[in-house]
């Protein structure tokens, strides 16, 4: 579809201008547009870690309770389409195009959007065609002035607030806390899994300001794993002793008390009614890639999208709890602008060895430089740039019995998944 790819090709020539931080254009965008966010009825994502998988919980949830429910994300992993689902089936070339081109006839060249800006201008129009019932929306990057902004959802969601994006977002905690609370609205309830006092300081104080209600993990609603694998949600009024769900990692309970209280707070309000075999099967039937995905067996062959220390130690903890007699071999490719040292500090001292590889993506850091950083940490170690003979040397060195994690990067992650046979169409 020749009309595609050259939609798609001036949609990344638009990278040219950036990350732009601020809501004038998309909103003037969306004005042309005839405003169809403000048709939509919304949850608003924002956090550091955990965003997505929350608004994969919300879509599963919500879609077994019947409704049509729009999931908007970002990055892809390997298809554009991706970043639009609907019920959990992503948009097809020929209806995005459609929708590009809408799109596209009212930009004006004198104001020149980000890629960013108008990719989430189509998302609205897209669910607002498409008539959904409820449209998730994660912040791509920070919140306050992140494109997604200019929505008025029912309720907000911070899942956690750690560093990352520095270089956009500031240098200390409170910086970036401020950037992820400027989705709060007025009157619109805050859920939120932010645990370091000053975050929760900072949170507390937006919602104040904007009379919004603050609901925290810990304090309002508690989460707690069985030991059979399952977990209890003791929520705002909901008690579920028992619940399972598909995605790996203790981390992810966390996340599912956070959708679980949201969904509480539209039910309080009157938008939804909880149906608690709906709440069952939606968390069992979770789709979210790269989240500590079983790629292939024997070896076992994990793949997840960790791309900072928390991301890492969140990885971490998984590793050592559900896979705890296994030889960890690793192969990391990470981004040269994030933290990367505080991510080998998390994974390395678990691994047997440890592969460094080079993304094919100008941020990659080289897998040299990896190596040098590395040093104070690994016995064992290999530098192969090229990905798919790093993996190949994985699989050499793996016993039967050994399990192979290839990690450090969402768009690493999206290269992985190609060689494992994704489609890219």
């Amino acid at each position: 579809m020749s009309g595609y790819h050259e939609s798609i090709d001036y949609l990344y020539g638009l990278q040219k201008y950036g990350i732009k931080f601020g809501l004038n254009c998309t909103e003037n965008i969306l004005n042309r547009l005839g405003n169809p966010h403000q048709r939509l009825r919304c949850i608003h994502i924002g956090g550091t870690n955990g965003k997505g998988s929350t608004a994969a919980m919300l879509s599963s949830i919500l879609r077994e309770h019947g409704l049509r429910v729009g999931l908007y994300t970002s990055p892809h992993l390997v298809r554009f389409t991706e970043r639009f689902r609907i019920n959990d089936v992503e948009v097809s070339q020929k209806r995005i195009l459609d929708v590009f081109a809408k799109v596209r006839r009212i930009l004006d060249d004198q104001e020149p959007p980000t890629f960013f800006e108008v990719v989430t201008a189509m998302a609205f129009l897209y669910f607002m065609e498409e008539g959904v019932d409820w449209a998730i929306v994660e912040v791509g990057m920070g919140g306050r002035l992140d494109a997604t902004n200019v929505i008025t959802p029912k309720v907000s969601i911070v899942t956690n607030v750690s560093s990352d994006h520095q270089e956009f977002l500031g240098n200390t905690l409170g910086s970036i806390a401020r950037e992820k609370a400027g989705i709060i609205k007025d009157r619109v309830p805050v859920v939120t899994g932010a645990q370091q006092a000053i975050v929760q300081g900072i949170l507390k104080a937006t919602c104040l300001r904007h009379h919004a209600e603050l609901l925290c993990l810990g304090r309002d609603f508690r989460v707690r794993r069985n030991a059979d694998g399952s977990f209890q949600y003791m929520g705002l009024k909901r008690r579920w002793p028992s619940l399972k769900m598909n995605l790996t990692g203790l981390h992810q309970f966390g996340n599912a008390a956070l959708c679980l209280a949201a969904l509480e707070v539209l039910e309080r309000e009157g938008d939804l009614s909880l149906v608690p075999d709906a709440v069952q099967k939606g968390l069992l039937h979770i789709h979210w890639p790269a989240r500590l995905e079983v790629l292939q067996e024997n070896p076992l062959i994990v793949l997840d999208g960790a791309h900072n220390p928390q991301g890492a130690e969140s990885l971490r903890e998984a590793l050592k709890r559900c896979f705890p007699h296994r030889r960890l071999h690793l192969v990391l490719g990470i981004m040269a602008d994030k933290d990367i040292q505080g991510i080998f500090r998390r994974l390395l001292p678990l691994a047997e060895t440890v592969i460094f590889t080079q993304p094919r993506y100008a941020r990659a850091a080289r897998a040299e430089d990896l190596k040098n950083l590395a040093l104070p940490y690994v016995k064992e170690h290999y530098v192969i740039p090229d990905v798919a003979s790093a993996i190949e040397k994985a699989r050499e060195l793996a016993g039967p019995e050994d399990m192979i994690c290839i990690t450090g990067s969402l768009y690493f992650a999206g290269e992985v998944k190609e060689l494992f046979g994704e489609p890219t169409l």
